[in-house]
């Protein structure tokens, strides 16, 4: 692959999946022989940046930019990266995370990376409308990468945005890490377990998930990781009451490092009415531990492929998901790599050399 020049855009390295995927996308390219930087908007790290990987600030997001937050405004930042960009002379520019600014750019071959499902956050039909509105805005006739192609096809028939092109890319994946972080010390509980990871809030349909584990039937115990606001965790508990499931329901809070629990557990539920690319059953395939989930918009039907997708089932139909419960109880499906090689930096990362 010829010798190729990166520049991320984004606008500072704390939270989110979106900045960790960001980092580790350029980092892999940079140690396949390309030129790689990112620039950040303003000085916030929280992620461990990776050795050797050029990271420049130009400091145009401010307290006082936040505060007059104007097209004008946006301009001026704008033409900010621009010089920065004319300086480094990249082949692709992509930018995340910060397209209300980037968007003034006009770099010929950049990109906006897209990681959220946005048709599936809002359910107000007006917050929606508008929601659906700035994204047509902010990427009609431009190039858009979508984190799958469920995004793709939501951007296109859903939003009814008009890019010049949609490109679906994976975030890239390799298996050794999260192997070396599931054998790091935990307080495991005793014996089989099912697990949910996600946090306490209503979209990640809680309530849908006990219903259909009380239905089941089952004697393994479920686990629940995540936290929330305090009247969504208050919501769980008394369900748990109510279904009489208190010996059965483990509520265990955040973990920074999941990996132990997902790595050991029977199966990892998934009972969302949204997602964009849900991460976390990727790296359950990654440590070989089997996935039930909800077909719901968008990801994990890409996700569950093979023989995966009988544990895949319809958002509504809890019965169907009490039986995969029963199902993967009684005899659990063995993960090999065939199931996640999509997902792996080899499969993902030429497409980036690609663009």
């Amino acid at each position: 692959m010829a010798h190729q020049r990166f520049a991320f855009v984004i606008e500072d390295l704390y939270g989110g999946g979106a900045q960790k995927s960001l980092l580790y996308t350029a980092d892999q390219l940079r140690q396949r022989g390309h030129d790689v930087i990112v620039f950040t908007l303003r000085e916030r790290i929280e992620h461990r940046l990776p050795e050797g990987l050029e990271i420049e600030n130009l400091g145009v997001v401010t307290a006082f930019t936040k505060a007059t937050t104007t097209m004008l405004t946006e301009k001026w930042q704008a033409s900010r990266i621009a010089r920065a960009l004319k300086a480094w002379r990249p082949d692709v520019v992509i930018s995340c995370s910060c397209d209300k600014i980037t968007r003034h750019l006009t770099h010929p071959n950049l990109y906006f990376w897209v990681k959220s499902d946005v048709s599936a956050k809002f359910s107000d039909p007006r917050q929606r409308e508008r929601a659906f509105a700035k994204v047509r805005r902010f990427y009609g006739g431009r190039q858009v990468i979508a984190v799958s192609q469920g995004v793709k096809e939501n951007l296109e028939n859903v939003v009814g945005l008009e890019a010049e092109r949609i490109i679906p890319i994976y975030n890239p994946y390799e298996r050794e890490p999260f192997v070396a972080m599931a054998t790091e010390p935990a307080a495991l509980p005793e014996g089989e377990f099912f697990l949910c990871v996600a946090a306490l809030e209503p979209r990640k349909r809680h309530d849908r998930l006990l219903r259909a584990y009380a239905e089941s039937g089952v004697a393994t115990p479920l686990v629940i990781m995540g936290k929330g606001k305090p009247e969504h965790e208050a919501a769980i508990r008394e369900q748990i009451i109510e279904l009489g499931l208190r010996d059965r329901v483990t509520l265990a809070g955040y973990h920074h490092n999941p990996y132990p629990w997902i790595a050991r557990a029977k199966a990892m539920i998934l009972a969302s009415d949204a997602e964009g690319l849900p991460r976390v059953l990727i790296e359950a395939l990654l440590l070989h531990t089997p996935v039930i989930s909800v077909d719901c918009p968008s990801g994990p039907r890409e996700i569950l492929t093979q023989e995966l997708a009988d544990f895949l089932v319809a958002p509504d139909n809890e019965q169907g998901l009490a039986d995969a419960i029963t199902r993967m109880d009684q005899a659990p499906v063995e993960i090999e790599e065939r199931h996640y090689r999509q997902f792996l930096k080899e499969s993902v990362l030429p497409q980036f050399e690609a663009l």
